[in-house]
């Protein structure tokens, strides 16, 4: 009895898992149908914060809330006398001090037009790069902006890394700003593996946290196989394809050793277009004894060369605001619907699953 329902249960996955790959098809066609006659863009307006406001309004409130107030009907005559005196001492300065004002106006205006401007951007990656949509909209805003060999960048970097062709893309909007001649200095306050230290590599400098994980220069995939439960119960399944390379290993067929090397040989050759790109932009790096796929943390990092120095986000956005203006670009993104997202959930599925750095 448990064989004959073993197998009716099997099938009934079969057929269940056929009519979800036949739906999710038909839901991408309708997608990429709506995609390309629509008109209204995923991008909102970009927006842009000065941060030395935001940071000087933050220490005017916690320097006012320090202070502690004196009480008492002879400290509140003493002020209102105190007040009454400077008020008639500033009338007879307050000429001088106007044009004091306009000096110092004018000064702090000359400054304005040499100092360096810093632009923060921020990168949070997942597996398919998909912040790259907004990283490739406020990269081009900065170099529409920018000064170059004056302005500099500040990327705060957040990301495992992901598929190949989406951190690819990402490596190469900041590689605009490298040829801009705009300073680029990445920041990882937490993690940057992987793609996401593909990314990191293409900066000027690279600043981590002591406990930032930092490296892992390697290229992995995996694919569950259940052929041989499949044939057991009877179940055949037909691949076809032109071209002797076109699939090599698949989740339902029989995979051959043929194909197993074929995909090893993928592999190790995404793995040597990845030394390649970290020898361009870091050649001091020693990739016999990093590029293993293995990770470290800040501290270590430092040492190995995979990073210029140890400090974070908040360290390095204050230095700016203290040496010139300081900007936060922002690129919001407006989120996908239902059919967008299986649309895209398809892509990634038939697609990206062998690709991931």
């Amino acid at each position: 009895m448990w064989p004959e329902y073993l197998l009716f249960l099997l099938k009934t996955v079969t057929l269940a898992v056929a009519i979800i790959v036949v739906l999710v098809a038909v839901i991408a066609v309708v997608a990429q149908a709506r995609n390309a006659q629509g008109s209204d863009s995923r991008l909102k307006p970009l927006k842009i914060r000065r941060l030395n406001d935001e940071i000087e309004s933050r220490v005017k409130r916690l320097r006012e809330a320090l202070e502690t107030p004196e009480s008492g009907w002879k400290v509140k005559w003493a002020d209102l006398r105190r007040r009454l005196s400077v008020g008639r001492k500033s009338e007879d300065t307050a000429s001088g001090e106007n044009e004091e004002t306009r000096a110092k106006g004018q000064e702090r205006e000359g400054d304005s037009t040499t100092s360096p401007r810093t632009f923060v951007i921020r990168f949070s990656g997942d597996i398919r790069a998909s912040a790259v949509e907004a990283l490739r909209e406020e990269v081009t805003a900065v170099l529409q902006a920018a000064e170059p060999e004056r302005d500099c960048v500040l990327l705060v970097l957040d990301s495992p890394g992901g598929v190949v062709p989406g951190y690819g893309l990402a490596a190469a909007q900041l590689a605009r700003l490298r040829d801009a001649k705009i300073e680029l200095v990445a920041i990882v306050d937490r993690v940057a593996a992987s793609g996401g230290y593909m990314m990191a590599a293409v900066a000027n400098r690279i600043v981590a946290a002591p406990f930032a994980i930092v490296g892992s220069i390697g290229v992995v995939a995996q694919l569950p196989n259940i052929h041989r439960l499949l044939k057991r119960n009877d179940i055949d399944v037909e691949l076809h394809t032109a071209g002797q390379y076109k699939r090599t290993l698949t989740l339902l067929g029989e995979n051959t050793e043929a194909g197993r090397e074929k995909f090893r040989e993928e592999l190790e050759q995404t793995h040597q277009l990845f030394k390649q790109f970290l020898n361009r932009y870091r050649p001091q790096l020693d990739l016999d004894k990093l590029a293993t796929g293995e990770h470290w943390y800040g501290e270590d990092a430092l040492e190995l060369g995979l990073i210029d120095a140890i400090g974070t986000s908040d360290d390095l956005i204050l230095e700016a605001v203290d040496s010139g203006d300081a900007f936060e670009i922002t690129q919001p993104i407006k989120k996908r619907g239902l059919l967008a997202k299986l649309n895209a959930s398809a892509q990634q599925a038939m697609s990206e699953w062998r690709h991931p750095v």
